[in-house]
């Protein structure tokens, strides 16, 4: 935690606010990750791997001005929120926006945050369907931004996260939140890297927000949602990709133009 540089992650999220362990400060300072660190999955698809210890996260995510996904973005936001202060735990979930929960590894990491008023869900790693508010746990009440909706639920023993950008509600991802130990985010991050069956691996995920809505890229489709709605385009090739990454990513990777995406063949 000591080697945390703080101020190079307020510079890169653009937060030059008060820093107290409160709500305000905990809204605030989700809204500058979210909105200025995007999630992307590029490293896994030209097979670097994902080193979720503190120093490496710090390195790409701020110093590199990249993104990352859900345990690079926990693991990064967490250190911030303990070295104000904060009472944060790690916890893991299963995500169950393509299947159903029993065929659903725990492979997310979020956030719960102690306060005042309450224990809050802080997810700043979720690509697409990210709440960009804390959420309080219990009450199942709703957080709202123009068409986005997210709120907590609770069905038996597990806590969903559901959320919209504008139809209808899907359930994204379900949790315990039972106690976890280091090595189980280890172990999450080695098989949604690494494994064959991990979406992670075959295909381009990417989602960056902005401050009317977000875009998304899965494989070549582009949806970009505003207040409007949302409006779709197609990817003619890696170079559209690496332009569109460069627009909306706010960084540039030479090595998209050779990327392989095992569900995009006719790039490889």
């Amino acid at each position: 935690m000591a080697n945390l540089e703080l101020d190079a992650y307020l510079e890169r999220i653009r937060w030059t606010g008060p820093l107290p362990p409160d709500f305000d400060t905990l809204a605030g300072l989700l809204r500058g990750h979210t909105r200025h660190i995007p999630f992307e999955n590029l490293d896994v698809l030209l097979g670097r791997g994902i080193n979720i210890e503190l120093q490496a996260v710090e390195a790409k995510l701020v110093r590199a001005r990249r993104g990352g996904y859900c345990f690079e973005h926990a693991t990064l936001f967490a250190a911030v929120l303990e070295a104000l202060g904060f009472a944060v735990v790690r916890h893991c979930a299963r995500v169950t926006l393509l299947v159903p929960r029993t065929a659903a590894p725990r492979t997310h990491m979020f956030l719960l945050v102690s306060l005042a008023e309450g224990d809050f869900v802080v997810d700043p790693g979720f690509g697409p369907l990210l709440p960009r508010v804390p959420l309080r746990l219990g009450g199942e009440e709703e957080a709202r931004f123009h068409r986005e909706s997210h709120r907590m639920v609770q069905e038996g023993r597990y806590w969903i996260l559901r959320g919209s950008l504008g139809e209808d509600p899907v359930d994204a991802w379900a949790s315990t939140f039972d106690e976890e130990n280091p090595v189980d985010f280890v172990l999450g991050n080695h098989y949604t890297s690494t494994h064959p069956s991990s979406p992670f691996v075959n295909r381009i995920m990417m989602s960056a927000l902005t401050d009317l809505g977000r875009v998304s890229i899965m494989n070549r489709n582009v949806t970009v949602r505003d207040r409007a709605g949302a409006s779709t385009f197609e990817l003619a090739d890696r170079s559209a990709l690496r332009q569109i990454v460069a627009e909306y990513f706010d960084f540039d990777l030479p090595e998209i133009e050779t990327l392989l995406v095992p569900s995009i063949p006719e790039w490889n």
